[in-house]
């Protein structure tokens, strides 16, 4: 059995220590502020790129690049590994279809070589919980071809819940009417969001106040963990520059669901983008994305 290994892109929002930890390839994705191109190995911190957009700058995201992609992995084929590369949702980004482009073209290239590409139908750190627990099948000794299967069986199984502080993003991005933006604003509604089945990011329901948000978040996982209690040792959470929110929803977590390990990172640019500054995300194993 060749040996293989795992790769994502960068919309999975794992932290950068966890990558280096796992040595973790992650493919780019890229965003414009200001007419600069962003990524790779140049960067913004998220600090500055989360005040940027307060300060009313509006980045502009892109989808991985195939040519960068084959450039990324072909050292990985040169030295003799297969490739199982766990990428954003299809129907947020067109960085799936571009990682295939790639992958067959480095194919082509090294016909003894197996590339597969899986389409996470996730994002931000739900993606990050199933390349977490790929790893960790790979650590058991699981094959490639075992991990797939695992990841096609679990992934609508990988709940998304997130709020946004400002519905004016969601706007933007074509989520909700300028009218509801304006007067849910207005009367401080919150929106509850989550990933469907499909991939798709689309609305839940709505509360009033942020704590409240916070706190629902925490009340649709008591809802959906039911089966899957011994599924989540570790639960991921993402935020928009905001870590005592995200702090206060693990705290939440922990107390109420005796959960000790709970990862939390930064929203990268590629969907904080259109999600913006405040946003707070959990991600866990449950009985109904």
């Amino acid at each position: 059995m060749k040996p293989f290994i795992i790769t994502t892109d960068s919309a999975s929002d794992l932290p950068k220590n966890y990558s280096k930890n796992y040595n973790l390839y992650i493919e780019p994705l890229y965003y414009t502020l200001q007419d600069i191109c962003y990524g790779g190995n140049k960067n913004l911190d998220y600090t500055t790129f989360y005040q940027r957009m307060r300060d009313g700058e509006m980045p502009v995201t892109n989808a991985t690049i195939p040519e960068h992609m084959s450039t990324g992995l072909r050292p990985y084929l040169e030295q003799g590994y297969d490739i199982l590369h766990i990428a954003f949702s299809s129907a947020l980004s067109a960085s799936c279809q571009n990682a295939i482009i790639a992958a067959n073209e480095l194919m082509e290239e090294f016909p003894n070589s197996k590339i597969v590409v899986v389409d996470s139908l996730s994002a931000s750190l739900g993606q990050g919980l199933i390349v977490h627990k790929a790893l960790q099948l790979q650590k058991t000794g699981k094959t490639m071809e075992e991990i797939v299967e695992w990841i096609e069986h679990n992934k609508d199984n990988v709940c998304h819940y997130f709020t946004v502080d400002d519905l004016n993003h969601l706007y933007r991005g074509g989520r909700i009417s300028k009218t509801r933006a304006v007067i849910g604003s207005i009367i401080n509604v919150k929106p509850i969001l989550h990933v469907n089945k499909e991939g798709k990011l689309i609305a839940h329901s709505t509360v009033r106040g942020r704590k409240k948000a916070l706190t629902t978040l925490v009340d649709k996982m008591e809802k959906a963990l039911s089966g899957f209690e011994k599924e989540n040792d570790v639960v991921f959470i993402s935020h928009g520059d905001c870590l005592e929110d995200a702090e206060f929803v693990a705290s939440l977590i922990k107390e109420r669901f005796n959960i000790k390990e709970v990862i939390i990172g930064y929203i990268s640019p590629t969907i904080g983008a259109h999600a913006g500054p405040g946003t707070v995300a959990l991600f866990f194993l449950g009985n109904d994305k």
